[in-house]
């Protein structure tokens, strides 16, 4: 089964590739003296057309014979010079634009220096032995995603990778205290990544990073991770090959509306991820050739009016999948390549609009053929 691909947050992408770009380009300006040149030419075109429009109104002139007295000349003059201040005045402000592109151009780049500055700090304290330096610079990179949008999704990057890095297990309290303590406060660091992240994925964030890419491949839960009331109008979330050992994963009243949740290869021996009253209005969330062997993931009063919900080459051999009280109104939920169908999803309709289920018991289940990109995401 191929699941339908996702333009809006690729285009999401190519556009945040390209501010990058712009934001790191010095600023282009025409040299100085052609700019004047056709700020004259300009100014001269407006001076002599104003003045071929005041002869037509007034006619056919004999020059000849014409006498201007001595105050008509002193207008004349007058006009003159108010010709020549004007023009003046285009090469004054021609001066002053280039002045202020220039300077800004000067702080853009000062301001650019000062977020790799920080950048590279915080990064840099990432690594360090003590749990209370890496809590620090967690909030510091968190803080620069917030200032800084065109580095917000190599911020975020950092932090994953953090999460996606293998923790030792708990060492014993009794016999090794202090290596306990240190592997307690490496938790804690991990509890603050998630915690940061899903508290700029709310629908209220003060400053959000809902189009931002969470790449969560291959993490470990054992906690709660609390995504309730997420907003994915765009971005890929990947939690493809995570292992869900007794944590849970919450996106209650979540609004799916163009984003991606992919748990392409995920194993659900645990714990389990909870959808409950969220909104399916757009987007895709693909569990392709997940294995649900424990755990529970549930749908309960959630609403399938637009996007996918797809579970190709999935195995159904074990835990809980919960569909009680699910709306189906126009999304697409589909079962219909699963692998295993032994122990099948809860409350499950017998027909809905875009509820697609597998075939009957009998008839032999079709290859799921290719992924939906669960496992490698859009492009």
């Amino acid at each position: 089964m191929r699941l339908p691909s996702l333009p809006s947050a690729s285009r999401a992408r190519r556009t945040t590739r390209w501010r990058r770009r712009r934001a790191g380009r010095p600023v282009r300006l025409m040299p100085v003296s052609l700019a004047l040149a056709i700020a004259l030419v300009l100014a001269a075109s407006a001076a002599v057309g104003l003045i071929a429009l005041a002869l037509s109104q007034l006619g056919a002139v004999n020059l000849a014979s014409v006498r201007p007295t001595t105050t008509e000349v002193l207008e004349i003059v007058k006009i003159a010079l108010a010709v020549v201040a004007g023009v003046g005045g285009v090469v004054a402000l021609v001066v002053a634009y280039r002045k202020q592109r220039i300077s800004e151009a000067g702080e853009s780049r000062e301001q650019a220096k000062l977020f790799n500055e920080r950048f590279a700090t915080a990064a840099g304290r990432l690594g360090d032995d003590s749990p209370a330096v890496r809590l620090a610079s967690v909030h510091a990179l968190a803080a620069l995603a917030d200032d800084w949008e065109g580095g917000r999704q190599m911020c975020v990057d950092v932090l994953c990778a953090c999460l996606r890095m293998p923790s030792a297990p708990e060492p014993d309290a009794v016999a090794d205290p202090a290596a306990h303590t240190s592997w307690r406060g490496m938790r804690e660091v991990r509890l603050t990544i998630w915690r940061l992240i899903a508290a700029h994925l709310k629908a209220d964030a003060s400053i959000p990073w809902h189009g931002a890419d969470l790449d969560f491949t291959g993490v470990t839960i054992d906690h709660t991770v609390n995504f309730a009331g997420a907003v994915l109008p765009s971005g890929v979330v990947r939690f493809s090959g995570a292992k869900f050992l007794g944590g849970l994963i919450r996106f209650d009243q979540a609004e799916f509306s163009g984003g991606s949740v992919l748990f392409g290869g995920a194993e659900f021996s645990g714990g389990g991820v909870y959808f409950y009253s969220a909104r399916f209005c757009g987007g895709m969330v693909g569990f392709d050739r997940a294995r649900f062997s424990g755990g529970t993931v549930g749908f309960g009063g959630a609403e399938f009016s637009a996007g996918v919900v797809g579970f190709g080459g999935a195995e159904f051999s074990g835990g809980a999948v919960e569909f009680g009280g699910a709306k189906f109104c126009g999304g697409t939920v589909r079962f219909d390549a699963v692998a295993d169908w032994s122990h099948p999803p809860a409350d499950l309709p017998a027909n809905a609009p875009g509820l697609v289920l597998p075939p009957s018991p009998a008839a032999p289940l079709p290859d799921p053929g290719p992924l939906s990109g669960a496992d490698t995401g859009p492009p």
